[in-house]
């Protein structure tokens, strides 16, 4: 990866994986003690988009209303590289795979070199577009975070089969949601967690997505087709 500004908002995709409907698990895992953005807390897989992320293939696309929601309020079309940074996430720091059966056109990037090498395509309509929210200022690492749900039954593999994990997160985990809280948690995944309890038996992509939009001049708590939050 190239160097990057530190300073500035980087566009990033987060995963939300949900299992076992009737008494819902969420996956998340810890970062390290020496991690520049949220050291020690308790995350979903995610990260920053790459430059190479709007080039993947894509066997199957987003559902089209996030791929609508995804536009608002942004700069350029940024559903597909957002749709691959969030696979791609996922797979690297739990070894988790959205995909299918078949064969990539042409080169394979690096970053996807071992998801290949299982004989899979990225797929993106699993993830339902649920949540926005952008860092503070102040902080170490700025991201524009687009949240994605997924359901555990949409993995291509066993759900506990963290073996192709990264050593990004430590403590892998599927964690019962409403034992989510115990652990020590980011301030904005309390806010999304929220979000995600109302949501947990729901297959449907909402109609219209909380944004969370912190600039140098004020906080608010938009939606996406909607207006200011009460």
């Amino acid at each position: 990866m190239t160097e990057i500004d530190k300073t500035a908002v980087r566009d990033a995709a987060t995963v939300i994986l949900l299992r076992d409907t009737d008494r819902p698990h969420v996956l998340m895992g810890q970062r390290g003690k020496t991690a520049a953005f949220m050291p020690d807390k308790f995350v979903f897989p995610g990260g920053a988009v790459d430059a190479g992320d709007a080039a993947v293939p894509l066997s199957r696309p987003l559902p089209p209303i996030c791929a609508e929601r995804l536009s608002e309020d942004c700069d350029g079309d940024l559903a597909h590289p957002l749709a691959a940074a969030a696979v791609r996430e996922l797979w690297e720091e739990t070894g988790l795979a959205l995909g299918v059966p078949g064969d990539w056109p042409g080169a394979v990037p690096p970053d996807w070199q071992r998801f290949a090498a299982r004989g899979l395509v990225p797929v993106a309509d699993p993830l339902q577009f649920v949540f926005r929210a952008i860092t503070p200022p102040g902080r170490p690492r700025r991201f524009d975070a687009r949240f994605f749900l997924v359901q555990a039954e949409a993995l291509c593999g066993d759900p506990d089969d963290f073996s192709d994990a990264s050593d990004e997160l430590s403590h892998l985990q599927w964690i019962p949601l409403a034992d989510v809280r115990k652990f020590d948690l980011p301030f904005i995944t309390e806010v999304v967690l929220a979000e995600v309890t109302a949501r947990a038996h729901d297959r449907t992509p909402p109609a219209s997505v909380p944004f969370f939009r912190n600039d140098d001049e004020e906080s608010l708590f938009l939606r996406l087709q909607g207006a200011a939050s009460d």
